[in-house]
């Protein structure tokens, strides 16, 4: 979807399809027309954004092969379909039945994600569509936390300028541009807000025209950041706003009741990871799964309240004791585009774990789940337009 922003910019409002995974090219274009197509209908629009995932696989074959990427767009168009962003994150094997650490590798200190990243910016720039010049792609926050050694950080950063001067050169060869953005996430060497301003403007920091941050809202409240001062202290640095995918986590005020622990247990899956905080006196402490906080050998003490890295869908609040973070989102969005400027232009409902939830949340057909996908847009149109934002026709 298309907004027009009080400042005369256009914010796209897409989801993203790493929610329907798949590995392969004929998957991908399987997911438009089975998943992406029907949520456009039940929306009632004649064009409907996607954030696009396409796997490492599917990406070889599409910027190797002309005519595979033609096929691409011409689907695209078929269905109704626009991109302006790819999620980039996931390298492969998302829909795996074990997922956990394994989606941060390889990581920028390999060159696999480097070449992938520039392959994923070369399709893009095919896909935009024709009123469209800049595209973005949201990446890893550079690596896991650990192992990583100032040797690694330095080869991770030098990645991206090398990113980045590949960059310049598409777009001086296509006329698009494309711009890459870390994503803060617990648990990685960049978790916070304030340290993707430390990497993107300390020694050997990429340029900051190609390299900036994807601000996740479910990382964001996880990690327990207040979205004005996040947002702030990335403009007063000078880092830009690349992106933004809404998201919420889910929260628990007293983790320290059975009741409460009860029902946290029952998001506790073995397919992602799910990394948990809770708010201290003394600093935000961290677990980095579900089980662990809850049960592992060094538990949080649960005095405090916790949240969740897990995706909960936008309109489903969770039932009591537990609750999503929207209103956090709902803050985070307002400090985005409610000013006078819209400081990101493409937006992104992320709630990949509609499969995991808990089995009385979990759609059980495809068609219940476009109805989910479809909530959750019509949510964030209504933010969007409560803020001042006109929807396009």
């Amino acid at each position: 979807m298309r907004l027009r922003h009080p400042d005369g910019s256009t914010v796209h409002l897409a989801y993203c399809t790493n929610v329907h995974p798949a590995e392969t090219l004929d998957g991908v274009l399987a997911q438009l027309r089975d998943h992406c197509e029907p949520v456009r209908l039940r929306l009632g629009r004649d064009r409907l954004g996607i954030g696009l995932w396409l796997a490492r696989d599917a990406a070889r074959v599409l910027v190797a092969d002309a005519a595979a990427r033609r096929a691409l767009r011409e689907a695209l168009a078929r269905h109704g379909l626009d991109v302006v962003t790819l999620n980039g994150f996931p390298y492969r094997g998302f829909g795996g039945e074990r997922v956990k650490y394994a989606v941060y590798s390889p990581d920028w200190t390999s060159r696999d994600r480097l070449d992938h990243t520039a392959d994923l910016a070369e399709i893009l720039a095919g896909l935009l569509p024709d009123d469209e010049r800049e595209g973005t792609i949201s990446t890893l926050p550079l690596a896991w936390r650990t192992p990583f050694t100032p040797e690694d950080r330095q080869r991770a950063l030098a990645h991206l300028t090398e990113l980045s001067e590949r960059l310049d050169d598409l777009a001086a060869r296509t006329g698009r541009s494309i711009r890459v953005a870390l994503e803060p996430e617990p648990g990685c060497t960049v978790e916070t807000t304030a340290q993707a301003a430390d990497a993107l403007t300390g020694p050997g920091a990429p340029p900051a025209h190609r390299v900036g941050v994807c601000l996740d809202t479910c990382h964001l409240a996880t990690a327990f950041e207040d979205p004005d001062a996040a947002v702030d202290g990335l403009v007063a640095r000078g880092v830009p706003v690349v992106k933004a995918q809404l998201s919420a986590a889910l929260h628990a005020e007293h983790p320290d009741r059975p009741d409460v622990r009860a029902a946290l247990a029952e998001f506790d899956e073995p397919r992602f990871l799910h990394q948990t905080r809770e708010r201290a006196p003394g600093g935000v402490l961290g677990r980095d799964d579900l089980d662990a906080a809850l049960s592992g050998p060094d538990p949080l003490p649960g005095r405090d309240p916790w949240r969740v890295h897990l995706h909960v869908p936008l309109h489903a609040t969770p039932d009591p004791p537990l609750a999503s973070t929207l209103p956090h989102l709902t803050r985070a969005l307002t400090r985005l585009v409610g000013g006078e400027r819209a400081l990101t232009r493409h937006l992104e409902v992320e709630t990949y774990t509609w499969q995991v939830l808990p089995p009385a949340l979990r759609p059980r057909t495809p068609g219940q789940l476009a109805d989910g996908i479809a909530a959750e847009l019509s949510l964030a149109r209504d933010l969007l337009t409560g803020l001042g934002l006109k929807e396009l026709t």
